[in-house]
């Protein structure tokens, strides 16, 4: 082990918590890892660690299924990312809380504590590549022997370094340490999360066992501090290839915050029984809206949720991007029923090797089914049951670069009625002029009913690139980011898309599938002037007058939602009061000097309630 540990470049800390820890494991195999999660096999495999002053306390368990592992945390609250969990260790320039700030204390105390805790246990070293395997970053996982499921889970997110295939000049700039026990010793059982920027390594310390924060977002905040520090970003965004029956085909990034409908934008369409669509049922009348669309278009997806931008793949016209990830980190809670999600169900049922779920119900033995999610409480499923998909498992996935035709921005959006006015005013799509895209890549609504997190009530801001929970920097270093970006890349265009409800209407993520089918067909999401018109509120740019799809034209009530009978043009003000008021407070915070003078200017333009035409006049689209 010692001729291994000995081709890492690590500092001394490093290498003392290796040379004197009880155990060392560097893993050989996916198998070796799955493996080492179930303890070597054991039916039902309690991780558990001894925690001073409060004896034993169990953490999660993880069952031995026919399809794979499932992942079942004790506690709720440890089912979601918690969205203030991180913390920053460091002095560099930041805007996010530093741990001096929330914990009055030192964080090297908590840090030198945290590694001697770490030479005392049996752990799996892991070396991995953060990002793409091209543009990435070599990086290092210090973890427990006992927390192996966590490693695992890592291993596929990011796509690890097997043991015999470790170069002798691998040279980690950035390191995962897990320390569970912190949780309860430091952190009243709280997830806290404490990046530490040092001179030459990008440390993440995770203080407890949800892969959310740190395997997943930790990672994508190690990608954003390399980008923000040569210039570029990694955006939050899936990303798919659609080709129509008739062999035309578009590229469609989404982006958004946390429930956007990223994963969704590259599934399937959900059916009813006799393959039609319920498109939209009236939340007042239960009226139900069906589809029939016998021809969809073919999907090939490219990215899930962290898109690399990298620099050297740009071509000054289009946005190009590439997968920042080797596995995808799947919600299912919207699959609830056998045949909600066929292409989901084949390969999670039958899947090529053994998978990782969270918050799945399962057995000893028994075959994980992705409609059977853990409860939180008696008839309560959990909002988040999630699997880990290796992207190599997705048939006709696409690993190489590409040209992105259309960014879209996903919405939840609550029902919007006359009795009760909302910001849920959004119809099917919109059009957005750069300058408001860019606008909307700022606020990055969280939006109604978010699964993902702890804290879903009302309308929250999810912050800059809808990314910025996971970054580390300042604010307005990523706003100038994004604005560079927009303008660099003038060919790709943007629309804006909700899901959950349209007006008084639930739609679910009905709207992004049948926008995805209308682009396609139409080839791009360029627009006649006959074909658009200014929305009545201007934060939503322009508004179709028709959307006909498959032979079917889409109600005008759902392209302007004014139109709605249960809506009218009163309810409709109120709700873009709500929605641009909300702009208002979150874009005061990016209206500083250290703006581009262009952000400055089309902030000044929404604050002072400027037109579609104005934002085009600051940034035409072409």
């Amino acid at each position: 082990m010692k001729s291994e540990i000995a081709k890492f470049k690590i500092n001394e800390e490093v290498k003392d918590i290796l040379e004197m820890a009880s155990k060392v494991v560097i893993p050989k195999s996916r198998d070796h890892l799955l493996s080492l999660a179930t303890c070597g096999g054991q039916s039902i495999f309690n991780v558990s660690y001894e925690v001073d002053n409060k004896g034993i306390i169990d953490e999660a368990t993880v069952t031995k299924c026919k399809n794979g592992v499932s992942v079942n945390y004790l506690e709720e609250y440890m089912r979601r990312r918690d969205p203030d969990c991180m913390v920053i260790g460091d002095n560099k320039n930041t805007d996010k809380t530093r741990y001096k700030e929330r914990f009055n204390a030192d964080f090297e105390d908590l840090r030198l504590e945290t590694l001697e805790w770490l030479k005392k246990q049996e752990l799996i070293v892991m070396p991995l590549i953060a990002g793409d395997d091209e543009y990435g970053y070599e990086a290092l996982l210090i973890c427990p022997v006992n927390a192996a499921f966590f490693a695992a889970g890592l291993a596929d997110l990011q796509g690890f370094i097997p043991k015999d295939q470790i170069s002798n000049t691998f040279e980690p700039k950035a390191i995962i340490y897990v320390a569970p026990p912190f949780r309860h010793t430091h952190f009243e059982g709280k997830q806290v999360v404490v990046h530490n920027r040092l001179e030459d390594v990008h440390e993440v310390f995770s203080f407890n066992l949800y892969p959310g924060p740190s395997a997943k977002k930790g990672i994508y905040g190690v990608l954003l501090n390399m980008g923000e520090l040569e210039n570029w970003t990694t955006v939050h965004a899936s990303t798919v290839k659609i080709t129509t029956p008739y062999d035309n085909s578009l590229i469609i990034m989404h982006e958004g915050a946390s429930g956007g409908g990223k994963s969704e934008m590259i599934e399937d369409v959900h059916r009813e029984v006799d393959g039609s669509i319920l498109f939209a049922q009236n939340t007042e009348s239960d009226e139900c809206i069906y589809l029939k669309m016998n021809d969809t278009c073919e999907l090939n997806a490219i990215t899930d949720d962290m898109a690399m931008c990298h620099p050297e793949l740009q071509n000054n016209n289009k946005l190009v991007v590439k997968d920042a990830e080797a596995g995808w980190f799947l919600r299912f809670n919207h699959i609830t029923e056998y045949g909600t999600s066929p292409q989901h169900e084949k390969l999670c049922i039958h899947p090529q090797e053994p998978l990782i779920f969270f918050n799945m119900d399962a057995s000893p033995d028994s075959t994980i089914l992705i409609w059977e999610h853990t409860e939180d409480a008696p008839g309560k499923p959990c909002p988040n049951p999630r699997v880990i998909m290796p992207r190599n498992f997705v048939p006709g996935v696409i690993k190489k670069p590409v040209e992105v035709d259309v960014r879209s921005f996903g919405v939840r959006t609550p029902a919007c009625t006359k009795s009760d006015p909302t910001y849920g005013i959004i119809g099917c799509i919109h059009i957005l002029p750069p300058a408001l895209a860019w606008i909307w890549r700022l606020v990055a609504p969280r939006g109604h009913a978010n699964p993902s997190i702890t804290d879903s009530e009302g309308m929250t801001s999810e912050g800059v690139g809808s990314y910025w929970p996971f970054a580390t920097g300042k604010m307005v270093d990523q706003a100038n980011l994004l604005l560079e970006q927009i303008i660099n890349t003038p060919s790709t265009r943007y629309v804006l898309i909700p899901n959950q409800h349209i007006g008084s209407y639930e739609v679910g993520f009905n709207p992004q599938w049948i926008v995805r089918e209308y682009l396609a067909r139409k080839g791009s999401a360029k627009f006649k002037d006959e074909q658009i018109e200014k929305s009545r509120c201007s934060l939503l740019g322009y508004s179709l007058k028709r959307l006909r799809v498959d032979g079917y034209n889409i109600p005008k009530g759902f392209l302007q939602t004014n139109y709605q009978h249960s809506i009218g043009e009163e309810a409709y003000d109120k709700g873009a009061k709500m929605l641009t008021d909300f702009f208002k407070q979150e874009l005061t915070k990016f209206n500083t000097d250290e703006l581009l003078p262009l952000g400055r200017e089309i902030i000044n333009c929404f604050m002072n309630d400027g037109s579609v035409e104005d934002y085009i006049k600051l940034i035409p689209m072409k």
